[in-house]
């Protein structure tokens, strides 16, 4: 009986020191995407920074419209049953 104690024992700090683990770790990550968060928003009050990042989305939003255009076209093309372009 002691030894089974003894075990259960030892079974509890291993667990208890692997959580800690765990949670240490935990509270890291959520410690930095907090940081990176801040950096991000203080980032965006520079209005060089804000409007670069702007205009990258907007590009972006462009590419895919025209992309989407093109897509429309050739499915256009292929109902009309030719390769008219």
């Amino acid at each position: 009986m002691a030894d089974f104690l003894k075990n259960a024992f030892e079974d509890m700090k291993e667990s208890a020191k692997a959580q800690h683990e765990v949670d240490k770790n935990n509270f890291e990550a959520a410690k930095m995407e907090a940081k990176a968060q801040w950096e991000e928003a203080k980032a965006q009050s520079n209005p060089q920074i804000r409007k670069a990042a702007e205009q990258a989305e907007r590009e972006k939003a462009i590419a895919e419209a025209k992309e989407r255009t093109a897509q429309a076209q050739v499915r256009m093309n292929a109902a009309k049953g030719g390769n008219q372009t």
